[in-house]
């Protein structure tokens, strides 16, 4: 549930590049990495705030949020799900995916089927 709420604040902000890996069996830091992409520090602002609200709305509030003043790379800890929103300069330069290879891509387009939900 969790993994479909951020999916559609993030889509409904525009972010791009959305990868949601899983972790599960591979690390206890949590079960699932949600990675995406904004243009700009203001764009991973606003995909953030988007987030953060309709998470809440549902009744989860985040148990850290990182990186937010800055905007490079804005982190939201949700437990068992993490989201990270980088700028994408920053995406490429951490490569998140580089160092989680082993962890399954879960392609969320068709397991959630969004498109007609948007």
């Amino acid at each position: 549930m969790k993994n479909v709420i951020s999916l559609k604040a993030a889509l409904s902000k525009k972010a791009t590049e959305i990868v949601l890996l899983d972790l599960r069996g591979l690390s206890n830091i949590a079960d699932y990495f949600m990675i995406m992409s904004a243009n700009s520090d203001r764009h991973s602002q606003a995909i953030a705030e988007e987030i953060l609200k309709k998470m809440e709305e549902k009744g989860h509030k985040p148990l850290g949020i990182e990186g937010f003043a800055q905007g490079h790379w804005v982190l939201l800890d949700f437990d068992e799900l993490v989201i990270h929103i980088f700028f994408e300069p920053v995406r490429k330069y951490y490569d998140l995916e580089g160092l989680w290879v082993d962890a399954p891509r879960i392609n969320w387009e068709e397991r959630y089927n969004l498109k007609e939900d948007l």
